[in-house]
Parts: structure tokens; C-alpha cells; sequence
């Protein structure tokens, strides 16, 4: 019989399979905001997940800086754009077999990779417990550069979303 945290994860990771196959493809709107929106869903849906692994911490994290900040810049890039409804409605048939083309091959490597991988932790061991202070040493020892290098990509993308939104750029 499974237990409620079985039963918890079952929904968690069902919905944020759902909410996330709903953002790339939604049935119900072709507004970019809807996206969006299903997005945020996924990212608390995800959440939860991290919740249910007692990381109590990212779960805080995921929601207050993805959930918060980040949508809120996607969002704002999105109204930024301003997209004619007639441009949201043509599908590039090229762009749909070069995505659908690399959703096989990245599944692909998933399935590789999980058949080639290999239980790091013995059954019974006691798992391990770590600070937040631990987790901010490694990020900004061991991470700083991939951190730094993903905000001048965002300040760049931003730029470059408001130069594209100007209407009379000479």
C-alpha cells in the first residue's frame, strides 16, 4: 500500500508534467502570458517535489526567485515584444520538426544517461543533512562564474528586447 508521501509525489511530478506540457503546447489560448502563467504553475508544482525531499530551503528559493523574479521579467519581455495576434498564429513547420528533433535527441540522452547510471548512495545509509550556509559556500565558490555569466546574459537579453521593441529604431 503507498504511503502519503508516495501518493504526494505521484501528484506533484503528474502536475508538473502537466503544467509544464501546457506551457509549450496549450490548447486553451495561444497568448504567450498563459505560457507564462503555466510556467509559475510548474515551477510551484516543483516546488512541492523539493518540499516532499525535506529541502525546505530551494523549495523557498524556487518559488521567491522563479517564481517571483524571473516571471516576472519573462512577463515583461513578453508585453514588451507586443506580438500580433496574426504572427502568434503561424506555425513554422521548419521550427516544429527542428524542435521536435531535439526533444528526441535530448530524450535520448536522458534515456542514455539513465541507463548508464549508478546508485551513488547504498540502501540503508543515512542521508545527508546540509546547511544553507554549506549550500551558499559551494554556489559562490564553485559556481561564480556560471552566476555571473547568467546576468549579463539576462541584462543582455532585456537590451536586446527593448531595442527590438522600439517602434521607429533608425
Amino acid at each position: 500500500m503507498p504511503q502519503f508521501t508516495d501518493l504526494l509525489f505521484y501528484a506533484f511530478a503528474g502536475l508538473t508534467l502537466l503544467f509544464g506540457f501546457l506551457c509549450v503546447a496549450n490548447p486553451l489560448s495561444r497568448n504567450p502570458v498563459t505560457s507564462a502563467m503555466f510556467l509559475v504553475l510548474t515551477i510551484i508544482s516543483m516546488a512541492g517535489l523539493f518540499v516532499l525531499l525535506h529541502a525546505f530551503f530551494l523549495a523557498a528559493v524556487q518559488i521567491l526567485v522563479y517564481a517571483g523574479a524571473v516571471m516576472v521579467l519573462f512577463l515583461f519581455v513578453i508585453m514588451l515584444l507586443d506580438l500580433k495576434e496574426e504572427d502568434r498564429r503561424k506555425l513554422n513547420k521548419t521550427a516544429v520538426g527542428l524542435g521536435s528533433l531535439a526533444v528526441l535527441g535530448l530524450a535520448g540522452v536522458l534515456v542514455r544517461a539513465m541507463l548508464a547510471a549508478k546508485p551513488v548512495i547504498a540502501a540503508g545509509s543515512k542521508p545527508v543533512e546540509g546547511s544553507t550556509k554549506e549550500l551558499g559556500r559551494i554556489l559562490f565558490e564553485s559556481y561564480l562564474l556560471p552566476f555571473e555569466i547568467l546576468s549579463i546574459l539576462l541584462l543582455v537579453a532585456m537590451v536586446g528586447v527593448i531595442l527590438l521593441s522600439k517602434k521607429d529604431l533608425k
